[in-house]
């Protein structure tokens, strides 16, 4: 039987250490992490090693249940690629473990919650970009082509293929800035 420890961070800003230094005080004898949202568990790769390598008797060990889903949906989905590896889930900071009905049940809860709060925290951005937006004060993403270069490259006879090779733009880039300085 191993204790595989698992943590994650969103951002690159944030630190492991305090979860890492959490699984190895609760005894994981592995532990895998990784800076990439929780929101889905595409491109986590050390989510996957980590589900791959259980094997019947393991536990896979997390600090909170946030730390491994913040999607119901793939909550369930590592849950039971976890069970059907026969090996459990546990939570230093919470009362899951799923080889009971209680922790099962509580896991079930909380994977709930994460996902509210992960959608309560898109309904605010997007209500703050609205408000911004109604305010004037939204400015979006900064251009990424510079519309004034585009303009100067074209009056000189330039294509749009060649001026997309000069800026490293793509070509539709390029028809897009000049349609903006025609309109």
């Amino acid at each position: 039987m191993t204790t595989i420890g698992y943590a994650r961070v969103s951002t690159t800003d944030q630190n492991l250490d305090v979860q890492e230094a959490t699984l190895r005080a609760a005894g994981c004898d592995l532990i895998r992490s990784e800076k990439r949202s929780g929101t889905t568990t595409n491109g986590r790769e050390a989510l996957h090693t980590v589900l791959d390598f259980l094997r019947t008797g393991d536990v896979l060990m997390v600090t909170r249940i946030d730390r491994l889903a913040r999607s119901i949906g793939d909550l369930q989905d590592i849950v039971r690629t976890v069970k059907a590896r026969g090996a459990s889930l546990r939570a230093t900071e919470q009362p899951i473990d799923t080889s009971t009905a209680a922790g099962k049940c509580f896991l079930d809860m909380l994977g709930v919650f994460a996902e509210f709060e992960t959608n309560l925290r898109r309904e605010r951005q997007m209500e703050g970009i609205a408000d911004a937006k109604a305010r004037g004060v939204y400015k979006g993403r900064k251009p990424s082509v510079d519309v004034t270069k585009v303009k100067a490259l074209h009056a000189e006879g330039q294509g749009p293929s060649a001026i997309a090779k000069a800026l490293g733009i793509g070509r539709a880039s390029v028809y897009r800035a000049l349609e903006a300085q025609e309109g």
